[in-house]
């Protein structure tokens, strides 16, 4: 079967993959510069799924059989501690590869994945993953990039958390997520997921009534503008600025 045969009888098997355009799976970070007969053979030794908004992927402490790459939708990465407080460890956009406890030596997730919005996704049985970087070696140098943009991303908000002030902290926050997710539509960057200040509050480690402090002060001032699960930076530079902890002079 080629790949585009193996496409038809996605879309042709269930009404949600209709729309996804397929080819651009060959432009994500992951299958960056992998030959074409390769690619073809890795898509074609997984599965699709369809999960609805609220629908969960994995849970928390549950043995690990499969990994995961995000096709379309939003997905967040929660973890429970032992007090019992929710945690929001990543949010995971289109490209993403989630669920990956192979590397961390992990036989169980470390956290629950639920569907932000309705998203599809590609699923892989751990078991191949080895057999998978043994002949394909793009494929392993760009797993192995994806796996260390990760851990610098959550180095960056254990030093944020470490160091900064709350309101450098959500600056920063808002503006990986508008690098991440954003979408300019001509009025400023939205961010293209369902995002509550519960969400903000526990990706910058503080209090959901911090978060609407400053988010209502810094709509007032027209650096964003923000609604129930959405945002939308009106102010990029402003944003930056508080991010870096300067103060901001508009007068050049």
């Amino acid at each position: 079967m080629t790949f585009d045969e193996f496409v038809g009888q996605l879309e042709w098997s269930d009404s949600a993959l209709v729309g996804i355009d397929w080819q651009q799976i060959r432009t994500l970070p992951l299958f960056a510069e992998m030959p074409t007969l390769e690619l073809e053979q890795l898509l074609m030794s997984g599965s699709v799924r369809q999960i609805y908004t609220g629908q969960k992927v994995f849970r928390q402490g549950q043995v690990a059989e499969e990994f995961f790459l995000l096709i379309d939708g939003r997905l967040k990465v929660t973890q429970t501690t032992a007090e019992g407080r929710h945690i929001l460890v990543r949010v995971v956009h289109p490209g993403d590869l989630f669920g990956f406890a192979p590397a961390l030596q992990r036989h169980d997730y470390p956290g629950t994945s639920v569907a932000a919005a309705k998203s599809l996704i590609l699923c892989w049985p751990n078991a191949v993953w080895t057999s998978m970087i043994e002949t394909n070696a793009r494929l392993a140098t760009n797993a192995m990039k994806a796996i260390g943009q990760r851990l610098q991303e959550a180095h960056a908000r254990i030093r944020e958390i470490s160091t900064e002030n709350v309101e450098r902290r959500l600056a920063h926050a808002i503006l990986r997520l508008a690098e991440q997710a954003g979408q300019e539509d001509g009025n400023g960057i939205r961010l293209d997921l369902i995002l509550t200040r519960l969400d903000l509050a526990a990706l910058t480690s503080t209090t959901q009534h911090s978060v609407s402090r400053l988010l209502s002060a810094w709509e007032s001032q027209g650096i964003v503008e923000s609604g129930r699960q959405k945002l939308r930076v009106l102010d990029k530079a402003r944003l930056q600025a508080l991010a870096d902890g300067q103060s901001w002079d508009n007068s050049d």
